[in-house]
């Protein structure tokens, strides 16, 4: 389901919830629709205090397949959504398995990925696996976006001063790079610097690799974009940044964050830009039409 139509009062939807804030911002816009949320919190990742937003809330263990599923079908769950970050570092470190010992349903969806004749194990491949899980067993997810669209960045200048010209090259050059880093499933953040790379994310998330960034670049003064994949699929793992963002890119010396209109979250807008100002930080929204305008004049205009 992908359809954004308003939700009828008293419908029940499955919330999926990972670490941050978004998980709070979505069940809090579902229940002012009149809906019935039912949270699901992902142990060690989702703060215990969602459980005061949803109308019934449970803790399963990231493993646990078979128990998320059977947790939403008990409760009549069709319609579900996804928010909120998983660490997926967290699944390579030495004996995370112990904690986190799978059960026969994550066993039979998963094994197919971590055999030797794999195709691979990106994160759109891994998380496909659970919503075509789910999908068998009756519950369709949609974007938590279609519930709170609100949280979608619209395009112009947010924060700061107006770009300069060598910023705007690292930005279209950033952005080129960031797009063909998300079509291969790596990451979806680039800092750059006079149009040469710093850092790439991976793995490890957006803060880490904009901290790397300020450790390459100890002048500071270097600019990060991040932007949705090509291929994005809105129910999951759609580009995010809060205070805590802009927090990361003030201590490592960044100096302009552009992302991608319309396809990256912001949580709080207003204190997030607050915070940009204070800290003296260029935050800019674009698109593809704006990157290719002369001059990025839409983005100037809309200051």
């Amino acid at each position: 389901m992908t359809s954004s139509a308003p939700l009828q009062p008293g419908t029940r939807v499955g919330l999926v919830a990972g670490w941050g804030q978004y998980p709070f911002v979505v069940a809090d816009a579902l229940r002012r629709q009149g809906c019935e949320v039912v949270g699901l919190g992902v142990k060690d990742h989702a703060d215990p205090a969602l459980r005061e937003h949803c109308d019934v809330y449970h803790e399963v263990g990231i493993a646990k397949l078979g128990a998320a599923l059977r947790y939403f079908r008990r409760r009549n769950v069709t319609l579900a959504t996804m928010a909120g970050k998983i660490h997926k570092v967290a699944l390579f470190r030495r004996f995370h398995w112990l904690k986190h010992i799978p059960d026969w349903r994550c066993l039979k969806t998963f094994y197919p990925h971590f055999v030797a004749t794999a195709k691979d194990r990106r994160d759109d491949t891994l998380i496909q696996a659970v919503i075509d899980a789910f999908a068998e067993d009756g519950i369709v997810f949609a974007p938590a976006t279609n519930f709170a669209p609100e949280l979608l960045v619209k395009k112009g200048l947010l924060s700061g001063s107006r770009l300069s010209k060598a910023q705007e090259k690292d930005i279209e050059f950033g952005w080129r790079l960031a797009k063909e880093m998300g079509g291969l499933d790596i990451g979806q953040s680039v800092a750059v610097k006079g149009r040469a790379v710093l850092a790439v994310e991976a793995i490890e998330g957006t803060d880490a690799c904009i901290r790397r960034a300020g450790e390459l670049c100890t002048a500071g003064g270097f600019t990060v974009v991040k932007v949705a994949k090509p291929q994005q699929d809105m129910r999951f793992d759609v580009p995010t940044i809060g205070v805590g963002t802009i927090q990361t890119l003030a201590e490592a010396g960044a100096k302009v964050l552009a992302v991608e209109a319309g396809k990256t979250i912001i949580i709080d807008q207003a204190k997030v830009m607050q915070m940009a100002q204070q800290r003296k930080l260029t935050v800019v929204a674009l698109d593809a039409e704006t990157l290719d305008a002369p001059a990025f004049q839409t983005v100037r205009e809309a200051a």
